[in-house]
Protein backbone atom coordinates (compact mmCIF):
# COMPACT_ATOMS: atom_id res chain seq x y z
CA UNK A 1 0.00 0.00 0.00
CA UNK A 2 1.27 3.46 -0.95
CA UNK A 3 1.76 5.72 2.09
CA UNK A 4 -0.42 8.82 2.19
CA UNK A 5 1.37 12.06 1.46
CA UNK A 6 0.56 15.44 2.91
CA UNK A 7 -1.40 17.22 0.19
CA UNK A 8 -1.17 20.66 1.74
CA UNK A 9 2.58 21.10 2.36
CA UNK A 10 5.28 21.74 -0.21
CA UNK A 11 8.95 22.68 0.12
CA UNK A 12 8.37 26.43 0.56
CA UNK A 13 4.62 26.89 1.04
CA UNK A 14 1.61 25.31 2.61
CA UNK A 15 -2.10 25.66 1.95
CA UNK A 16 -4.02 26.57 5.08
CA UNK A 17 -7.23 28.15 6.26
CA UNK A 18 -7.97 31.78 5.54
CA UNK A 19 -8.44 33.50 8.88
CA UNK A 20 -9.73 36.82 10.17
CA UNK A 21 -6.13 37.93 10.75
CA UNK A 22 -5.64 37.72 6.95
CA UNK A 23 -8.37 40.25 6.16
CA UNK A 24 -6.20 43.42 6.48
CA UNK A 25 -3.48 41.92 4.27
CA UNK A 26 -5.93 40.84 1.57
CA UNK A 27 -7.63 44.26 1.69
CA UNK A 28 -4.22 45.91 1.19
CA UNK A 29 -3.65 43.74 -1.91
CA UNK A 30 -6.94 45.06 -3.28
CA UNK A 31 -5.30 48.42 -3.93
CA UNK A 32 -2.46 47.32 -6.22
CA UNK A 33 -1.82 45.54 -9.52
CA UNK A 34 -3.23 42.35 -7.99
CA UNK A 35 -6.79 43.30 -8.99
CA UNK A 36 -6.11 43.68 -12.70
CA UNK A 37 -4.38 40.32 -12.90
CA UNK A 38 -6.94 38.35 -10.91
CA UNK A 39 -10.35 39.79 -11.73
CA UNK A 40 -12.14 41.04 -14.84
CA UNK A 41 -14.25 43.44 -12.80
CA UNK A 42 -13.08 47.06 -12.54
CA UNK A 43 -10.11 47.40 -10.20
CA UNK A 44 -12.03 48.94 -7.31
CA UNK A 45 -10.34 48.68 -3.92
CA UNK A 46 -12.23 46.59 -1.36
CA UNK A 47 -12.44 47.52 2.28
CA UNK A 48 -11.63 45.18 5.15
CA UNK A 49 -15.37 44.85 5.73
CA UNK A 50 -15.92 43.75 2.12
CA UNK A 51 -13.04 41.27 2.30
CA UNK A 52 -14.45 39.87 5.57
CA UNK A 53 -17.86 39.46 3.90
CA UNK A 54 -16.21 37.65 0.97
CA UNK A 55 -14.45 35.34 3.43
CA UNK A 56 -17.75 34.58 5.19
CA UNK A 57 -19.41 33.84 1.83
CA UNK A 58 -16.59 31.46 0.87
CA UNK A 59 -16.84 29.62 4.18
CA UNK A 60 -20.57 29.06 3.67
CA UNK A 61 -20.32 28.04 0.02
CA UNK A 62 -20.56 24.43 -1.09
CA UNK A 63 -19.10 25.37 -4.47
CA UNK A 64 -15.88 27.08 -3.33
CA UNK A 65 -12.90 25.99 -1.26
CA UNK A 66 -10.40 28.75 -0.55
CA UNK A 67 -6.93 28.41 0.91
CA UNK A 68 -4.35 30.78 2.31
CA UNK A 69 -0.95 30.29 0.72
CA UNK A 70 1.54 30.59 3.58
CA UNK A 71 5.34 30.56 3.64
CA UNK A 72 6.71 27.59 5.56
CA UNK A 73 9.62 29.63 6.93
CA UNK A 74 7.51 32.16 8.86
CA UNK A 75 3.82 31.39 8.17
CA UNK A 76 3.24 34.78 6.50
CA UNK A 77 0.36 35.08 4.04
CA UNK A 78 1.66 35.03 0.47
CA UNK A 79 -1.58 34.70 -1.46
CA UNK A 80 -4.81 32.82 -1.97
CA UNK A 81 -5.88 29.78 -3.95
CA UNK A 82 -9.52 29.03 -4.76
CA UNK A 83 -11.19 25.98 -6.17
CA UNK A 84 -14.44 27.55 -7.28
CA UNK A 85 -17.60 26.91 -9.27
CA UNK A 86 -17.41 23.29 -8.15
CA UNK A 87 -20.04 21.13 -9.83
CA UNK A 88 -19.94 18.04 -7.63
CA UNK A 89 -22.19 15.94 -9.89
CA UNK A 90 -19.81 16.45 -12.82
CA UNK A 91 -16.60 16.54 -10.73
CA UNK A 92 -15.33 19.82 -12.23
CA UNK A 93 -14.15 23.16 -10.85
CA UNK A 94 -12.21 26.29 -11.68
CA UNK A 95 -8.96 27.29 -10.03
CA UNK A 96 -7.78 30.80 -9.24
CA UNK A 97 -4.51 31.73 -7.63
CA UNK A 98 -3.00 35.04 -6.59
CA UNK A 99 0.27 35.98 -4.95
CA UNK A 100 -0.39 39.34 -3.30
CA UNK A 101 2.91 41.19 -2.99
CA UNK A 102 4.98 41.92 -6.09
CA UNK A 103 8.16 41.07 -4.13
CA UNK A 104 6.94 37.46 -3.91
CA UNK A 105 6.21 37.09 -7.63
CA UNK A 106 8.58 34.92 -9.65
CA UNK A 107 9.89 33.03 -6.61
CA UNK A 108 8.05 29.76 -7.26
CA UNK A 109 5.45 30.22 -4.52
CA UNK A 110 2.53 30.33 -6.97
CA UNK A 111 3.77 27.33 -8.90
CA UNK A 112 4.16 25.22 -5.79
CA UNK A 113 0.79 26.35 -4.38
CA UNK A 114 -0.96 25.57 -7.68
CA UNK A 115 0.57 22.08 -7.74
CA UNK A 116 -0.67 21.52 -4.18
CA UNK A 117 -4.12 22.80 -5.15
CA UNK A 118 -4.27 20.41 -8.10
CA UNK A 119 -3.20 17.48 -5.92
CA UNK A 120 -5.97 18.40 -3.48
CA UNK A 121 -8.55 18.72 -6.28
CA UNK A 122 -7.68 15.42 -7.94
CA UNK A 123 -6.62 13.26 -4.98
CA UNK A 124 -8.72 14.54 -2.07
CA UNK A 125 -11.84 15.84 -3.81
CA UNK A 126 -11.69 13.22 -6.56
CA UNK A 127 -12.44 15.80 -9.25
CA UNK A 128 -12.09 14.96 -12.93
CA UNK A 129 -11.42 18.38 -14.45
CA UNK A 130 -9.96 21.71 -13.36
CA UNK A 131 -10.28 24.83 -15.51
CA UNK A 132 -8.35 28.08 -15.44
CA UNK A 133 -8.96 31.38 -17.18
CA UNK A 134 -6.14 33.82 -17.82
CA UNK A 135 -6.14 37.30 -19.33
CA UNK A 136 -4.00 37.46 -22.46
CA UNK A 137 -1.78 40.18 -20.97
CA UNK A 138 -0.87 38.05 -17.93
CA UNK A 139 2.23 36.31 -19.29
CA UNK A 140 3.25 34.93 -15.88
CA UNK A 141 -0.07 33.14 -15.39
CA UNK A 142 -0.04 31.79 -18.93
CA UNK A 143 3.42 30.32 -18.34
CA UNK A 144 2.28 28.85 -15.00
CA UNK A 145 -0.81 27.04 -16.25
CA UNK A 146 1.08 25.67 -19.24
CA UNK A 147 3.93 24.50 -16.98
CA UNK A 148 1.36 22.69 -14.82
CA UNK A 149 0.06 20.79 -17.84
CA UNK A 150 -3.14 22.71 -18.58
CA UNK A 151 -4.15 22.62 -22.23
CA UNK A 152 -5.39 25.59 -24.17
CA UNK A 153 -9.07 25.19 -24.96
CA UNK A 154 -9.74 28.47 -26.72
CA UNK A 155 -10.51 32.03 -25.79
CA UNK A 156 -13.28 34.46 -25.16
CA UNK A 157 -12.12 36.94 -27.76
CA UNK A 158 -11.84 40.61 -26.78
CA UNK A 159 -13.38 39.73 -23.43
CA UNK A 160 -12.20 42.72 -21.42
CA UNK A 161 -10.95 46.22 -21.93
CA UNK A 162 -8.03 47.67 -20.04
CA UNK A 163 -6.33 50.97 -20.81
CA UNK A 164 -8.36 51.42 -24.02
CA UNK A 165 -7.29 48.03 -25.43
CA UNK A 166 -9.30 44.82 -25.79
CA UNK A 167 -7.87 41.54 -24.47
CA UNK A 168 -8.87 37.90 -24.81
CA UNK A 169 -9.59 35.72 -21.81
CA UNK A 170 -7.76 32.45 -22.46
CA UNK A 171 -9.41 29.18 -21.46
CA UNK A 172 -7.41 26.24 -20.11
CA UNK A 173 -8.35 22.81 -18.82
CA UNK A 174 -6.59 19.94 -17.10
CA UNK A 175 -8.07 16.46 -16.79
CA UNK A 176 -7.30 14.09 -13.96
CA UNK A 177 -5.54 11.51 -16.17
CA UNK A 178 -3.42 14.25 -17.80
CA UNK A 179 -2.39 15.51 -14.39
CA UNK A 180 -1.54 11.98 -13.17
CA UNK A 181 0.60 11.25 -16.23
CA UNK A 182 2.25 14.68 -16.01
CA UNK A 183 3.20 14.32 -12.34
CA UNK A 184 5.40 11.37 -13.22
CA UNK A 185 7.35 13.64 -15.56
CA UNK A 186 7.85 16.45 -12.99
Amino acid sequence: MRPARDLLFGHAVRLGALEERDVPTIARWQTGPFLRLYDARPAVPRSETEVAEWLDDVRQSEQTIAFAIRALEDDRLLGTLELDSILWAHRVCGMGLAIGERENWGRGFGSEAAALGLAFAFEELNLHRVTATVFAYNDRSIALVEKLGFRSEGAFREFLERDARRYDMLLYGLLRHEWHSGTRDR
